[in-house]
């Protein structure tokens, strides 16, 4: 198992924390997994929703969150951290700018091509952009428009699969397409950075997500040509965790036929443990009376069946009642709360027993 470089970052172990909210990862979880030699990633979408923070004052609220969780995670670890921030934010900006100023490493950002992004950098500035993506021609339209727009190429890419969790860029039937699995989508992105390379002198790595669980998982999608990984799911069910004990022993007790495509408010599908509350928004009876937070772009008050920011906020506190959990295909796996660092130690042994057995094949 390899390090990896994101411009003039040392990644000790390819393995990166997906940003997952609310309030799943904040610095604990992206702490721990930074401490590992990881990427640990803090999720900013609601930040401003949890704690002290939740007052009337949204915008405000979530730039003193993000700042907060920030330098906590800074005084617990010395390694890489990252933020993720769903370009889909009506507070995009202001995430994205507190994020430089506190000098975070890494913004990942998806839910949409953030096509803007590196306009909020300035000479001097070492944070690492990198978009997530779940198409090469994604990465090929971002690639042409930070390249025309900033002259800016991102630092890496994500390339994210039909069986990651939360939200995804597919359509639901398009899910299940061969072209869509996650081996092929990084061949075809690593097309796109290969052009990059040749063209511009710059190495873009390509950070595979969706669906990893295992060392072999881990070591298979590298052998394709992926620099590292990203997983989730696998990391919600740790000591660390920033999540209520409810919502970890969820992913516990978790079957593989609870887990389903659902729609979101956001206008994408995404996939969660089905529960008795998304059967009641199904059925029209969880429509907000009003709108708290106009927090997602795209989100209408009006026709949603529920309020997003609500059912994640009530899950992350252990309401599930009230809320629901977004997850991977992969949560009937979990059998029990383990720790990150158990995990980086049976990624690590599975790997190289996969490696080792590939040596002999």
């Amino acid at each position: 198992m390899k390090s990896f470089n994101i411009g003039d970052l040392k990644i000790p172990v390819p393995i990166i924390q997906g940003g997952m909210g609310i309030g799943i990862s904040l610095s604990g979880l992206a702490s721990a997994v930074a401490n590992m030699g990881g990427i640990g990633v803090i999720s900013t979408v609601g930040i401003g929703m949890i704690g002290k923070h939740s007052t009337s004052n949204f915008r405000k609220n979530n730039i003193d969150g993000i700042r907060e969780e920030i330098q906590k995670a800074r005084e617990l670890s010395k390694g890489v951290l990252g933020v993720n921030i769903m370009s889909v934010l009506t507070n995009f900006s202001d995430l994205v700018k507190t994020s430089i100023e506190e000098k975070i490493d890494i913004i990942f950002s998806g839910a949409g091509l953030p096509l803007d992004l590196p306009k909020y950098l300035r000479k001097g500035i070492k944070t690492k952009l990198v978009p997530i993506v779940s198409s090469a021609r994604a990465a090929a339209i971002i690639c042409k428009k930070w390249k025309q727009n900033f002259n800016y190429l991102p630092d890496a890419l994500v390339v994210e699969g039909p069986k990651a969790g939360g939200h995804l860029g597919f359509k639901s039937d398009e899910l299940n397409k061969e072209s869509n699995k996650l081996e092929n989508l990084v061949s075809d992105v690593l097309v796109v950075a290969n052009e990059m390379k040749a063209k511009y002198n710059k190495d873009i790595p390509v950070i595979a997500a969706g669906g990893i669980y295992t060392g072999d998982d881990m070591f298979q999608i590298m052998e394709k040509g992926a620099a590292a990984v990203q997983l989730g799911t696998r990391f919600v069910a740790t000591e660390e965790c920033d999540a209520s004990d409810e919502f970890k022993n969820a992913f516990v007790e978790a079957h593989e036929t609870d887990i389903q495509i659902i729609k979101s408010p956001v206008g994408m599908p995404g996939r969660s443990i089905f529960n008795r509350f998304l059967k009641d928004a199904n059925n029209g009876l969880k429509r907000p009376e009003v709108c708290r937070f106009n927090c997602i772009k795209s989100c209408n008050p009006k026709t949603t069946l529920y309020c997003i920011a609500d059912a994640l906020l009530a899950a992350y506190r252990g309401n599930l009642k009230n809320g629901f959990a977004f997850t991977g295909t992969n949560a009937g796996k979990i059998l029990n709360i383990s720790t990150v660092s158990n995990i980086f130690t049976e990624l690590k042994r599975d790997f190289l027993k996969a490696q080792k057995g590939n040596k002999f094949k």
